[in-house]
């Protein structure tokens, strides 16, 4: 082999060394970014975890997904008609989520209650100065709504299902689902609520009042 060849192999091994010594500098590189990334999300693990078990931040994180206001009047309406807290905070969670407005269908306030419905337990309770105005006010709102769910809890025989089936689809409308269960000779579901938007709102609030049991012990039954 002549002096030139040997040159030009020495050289191509050469760059060949040379490359593969760079390959292996890229790899390392790589394998150090990887680690120090994983100890990065590792420590903002750790530093979220700190946060968020600090008492005023997990009370923020409540509000944000379960929000929770007016506890003195639910604990004192859920007292006066033997409710459960948890379930007047479902109900209003499953309809304004604690933020008051009306509704295109006239509905009125935290609890959405239906003027035509505060008026008549007005009159069945004997108030006299009741105008539907009141209903805006949060308390008067939560009073009436709570009224509600009584009465419809006593004239369903404490079926709750049934009750908030009423509330939200009306009377009319689960009495004849009522019948009709019993025509078929089975009992009434929430899977026989023929309204998608009433059957999803008995499991919403049903699952709240849950939610709400469990995160809120000390404001609701405190």
């Amino acid at each position: 082999m002549s002096s030139s060849s040997v040159g030009v192999a020495r050289r191509s091994r050469a760059r060949s060394d040379a490359a593969r010594r760079a390959a292996a500098r890229r790899r390392a590189a790589a394998r150090r970014r990887l680690r120090l990334t994983l100890l990065g999300v590792a420590l903002l693990a750790a530093a979220i975890g700190t946060v968020l078990s600090l008492p005023i931040v997990r009370k923020a994180v409540n509000e944000l997904t379960l929000p929770l206001s007016y506890t003195s009047v639910i604990r004192e309406q859920a007292a006066a008609k033997h409710l459960d807290p948890a379930l007047i905070a479902g109900v209003i969670y499953a309809e304004t989520k604690f933020d008051p407005r009306n509704s295109a269908a006239g509905a009125v306030g935290l609890m959405q209650v239906m003027p035509q419905t505060a008026l008549f337990l007005a009159r069945r309770s004997g108030a006299t100065s009741f105008t539907t105005s009141d209903l805006n006010t949060p308390a008067v709102n939560i009073a009436y709504g709570s009224y509600y769910l009584r009465y419809l809890l006593t004239e369903y025989h404490g079926n709750v299902s049934v009750a908030l089936a009423a509330y939200n689809g009306g009377e009319s409308n689960v009495d004849r689902w009522l019948a009709e269960a019993r025509a078929d000779g089975h009992a009434f579901a929430v899977s026989d609520i023929p309204f998608p938007e009433t059957r999803a709102y008995v499991t919403r609030v049903l699952s709240a009042e849950q939610d709400y049991r469990s995160k809120y012990p000390s404001q609701l039954y405190g």
